[in-house]
């Protein structure tokens, strides 16, 4: 499945609606740069990755927008300033965007057409590159799964939060593909349920078992011996291994340490932010009460008791066993072995 797909004929920017999945499998059309901030915002695209990659397509409508305007380069930048502040937690977003800067900077453009050209072949090329690094890492991470393993999963790290292929489920995907037995446990992921409603769509799809549990049932079922690791993706990565994923992440890697677990972090090397020393430093996106406090669209909560929404929690570098990236399988302690990752992708 190819989350998004843009119509270079039309500049139009289609996003799978991932709002309505699993019922209704339909297309969000994204015409301008506010239908993409609306997109990230709203949820009907998630996942580091995938937003890195809609905020490539993203600039390239913020071009298309500023074709007609008599400075059309302060234009652009006010839209793509818009753009990466859409949503605080996701590093991918803020890399696209600043890849997009780099490459108008350092081509310097004569028209805005001319920019929009360029920044269209870019995010194409961004594009294909998240598929093939999606791959790479999957293949790196299935050599830690054994043969008629369980792995557990918490939100969703699949196709749907990628270009295409997933990186938590990239490594379940590519385990199954070496003809090894796998199925997964996915946690249901409280409030909006993306392992419940996406997880479970995407693994479904590929014939590869899935079972969903509620939240609460993570500890039990570890200690009934029914997981053998954790996969989880990832939003930010802090230098020092730090990890930032949805919330409830945490409590997952905790009862995965008390009980022996392997717990694996799966994301391209875009998502780990070497300017922030430590997890501590990642700001953490609070979301609108209504997310906790309704249900199917039917209130659950009394009308004037608050709700705590955060999306995001960080898990210590001490409680992941390694981080699987598209240059290899990374393992503590992590400063270093980022450093080198990064020095081999170079």
């Amino acid at each position: 499945m190819k989350t998004l797909c843009f119509n270079e004929k039309n500049m139009e920017l289609l996003l799978v609606n991932q709002t309505l999945l699993p019922n209704t499998l339909s297309y969000f059309t994204c015409k301008t740069t506010q239908d993409v901030i609306f997109a990230m915002q709203t949820m009907v695209v998630r996942g580091a990755p995938a937003i890195g990659v809609a905020a490539g397509f993203g600039c390239v409508l913020a071009a298309n927008e500023s074709l007609d305007a008599e400075n059309w380069l302060d234009e652009l930048n006010g839209r793509l300033t818009l753009l990466e502040a859409a949503r605080p937690t996701a590093v991918n977003l803020m890399w696209a965007v600043s890849r997009m800067r780099a490459l108008l900077e350092a081509k310097q453009p004569e028209t805005c057409l001319k920019a929009r050209d360029l920044l269209l072949t870019e995010a194409l090329r961004m594009e294909a590159q998240d598929i093939t690094i999606c791959k790479k890492l999957g293949r790196n991470g299935a050599a830690l799964l054994k043969d008629g393993d369980c792995v557990l999963t918490h939100c969703n790290a699949g196709a749907l939060a990628t270009a295409a292929y997933g990186t938590a489920l990239g490594v379940i995907r590519a385990a199954v593909e070496e003809g090894k037995k796998i199925t997964v446990i996915a946690d249901e992921t409280r409030p909006l349920l993306q392992g419940a409603r996406l997880t479970s769509f995407e693994l479904s799809r590929d014939h590869i078992p899935v079972t969903v549990a509620c939240d609460n049932a993570c500890a039990l079922l570890m200690s009934q011996g029914r997981v053998d690791s954790v996969i989880v993706g990832a939003d930010r990565i802090a230098e020092n291994g730090d990890t930032a994923n949805k919330i409830g992440t945490f409590g997952v890697a905790i009862i995965a340490k008390h009980f022996n677990i392997p717990f694996y972090v799966a994301a391209p090397l875009s998502t780990i932010d070497r300017a922030l020393p430590d997890g501590s430093l990642i700001p953490i996106e609070e979301r609108s009460r209504d997310e906790v406090a309704s249900f199917a669209g039917k209130s659950i909560l009394p009308q004037d008791v608050p709700a705590v929404n955060f999306a995001f929690d960080v898990t210590p570098a001490e409680l992941i066993s390694a981080i699987i990236t598209e240059e290899g399988v990374l393992t503590p302690p992590y400063a270093e072995s980022i450093a080198q990752a990064f020095s081999a992708r170079s």
